[in-house]
């Protein structure tokens, strides 16, 4: 599959129908669901999923500070709550329904600048998605928005793009639509994507879908490219919670390095050098830790 238009597609169904599903691979409290060099080809913009269950209060838990070029990170919680303490912007608690975005464009190095919050674990899914060229190399722009902030239509929480008339405060580029739900045990939703995002898929947190769309805990499904509508009904046996998504395919090739997606040769040469800037730049800084145990994001 190395496109997007590898994906069947039907014209004899009312809904739309799953073409691939998978469990991806589990080391340790994260699953990678997808990559850039695998299913990261086909749904691109959409690029990496992982679902993660972490101990952010166990100082060996949690992520190495990294870096980023040329795409976009997005981290929600579906269960339990992070604490952000970054000077850039203030302190505050993501739960169920919150987020963190971060654009990382020419370059950024992150990792730590979430932390334990009020529960034991975190559980949620952190996405990348490829930037088109003209954002490829902006200015690194991140936030924090706490549920409270985060617009809802019926049980869907609009983390990316707009929805029903509804929009994200997220920064995020136009062509993409991702929502976190919470379909309670019993109910039925209908996900209706704009005509112009043929890309669509999903991914459970907890609990299980049944019907049309069958997709268990720990499980990702990708659909075929209609406009089609896409029917989900939770179990009887608990309420399910999952990420859906759809987009307007990217239509740039991946050049792919260790942490950078980007849309030619030359423009991955261009971010992996900014990122080797900004590591020597890091390592003169020192220790920046905060007294709450985060470590700020660090960019120009």
């Amino acid at each position: 599959m190395n496109s997007p238009n590898d994906l069947p597609t039907s014209v004899n169904a009312n809904f739309r129908r799953v073409t691939f599903r998978t469990r991806g691979h589990t080391h340790g409290p994260v699953t990678r669901l997808m990559s850039p060099s695998d299913l990261g080809h086909v749904l691109k913009p959409y690029v990496f999923l992982d679902l993660f269950d972490l101990d952010l209060h166990d100082p060996r838990a949690g992520f190495s500070i990294h870096p980023h070029s040329g795409l976009a990170t997005i981290t929600v919680i579906t269960d339990g709550g992070l604490r952000f303490d970054d000077p850039a912007d203030g302190t505050g608690h993501i739960g169920f329904g919150g987020f963190e975005w971060m654009r990382a464009g020419n370059g950024v190095w992150h990792g730590k600048e979430l932390s334990g919050g009020t529960t034991a674990k975190a559980r949620g899914f952190q996405l990348w998605i490829a930037l088109r060229p003209d954002l490829e190399h902006e200015a690194v722009d991140s936030q924090y928005v706490e549920a409270e902030h985060v617009p809802t239509v019926g049980p869907a929480h609009v983390i990316l793009g707009s929805y029903e008339g509804v929009r994200s405060p997220a920064r995020a580029p136009e062509g993409v639509t991702y929502l976190l739900v919470r379909l309670a045990a019993g109910t039925e939703w209908t996900f209706m994507p704009p005509p112009t995002e043929p890309l669509a898929w999903l991914a459970v947190s907890s609990g299980h879908l049944i019907g049309d769309t069958p997709a268990d805990a720990g499980e990702m499904v990708i659909f075929e490219q209609t406009d089609q509508r896409i029917d989900l009904k939770a179990s009887s046996s608990g309420d399910a919670i999952f990420v859906i998504g759809s987009a307007t395919p990217h239509p740039h090739d991946l050049h792919i390095g260790s942490y950078s997606v980007h849309t030619s040769a030359d423009s991955l040469a261009k971010g992996e050098a900014n990122i080797e800037r900004l590591r020597r730049l890091l390592i003169a800084a020192g220790n920046r830790r905060s007294a709450s145990g985060t470590v700020p994001v660090f960019k120009d």
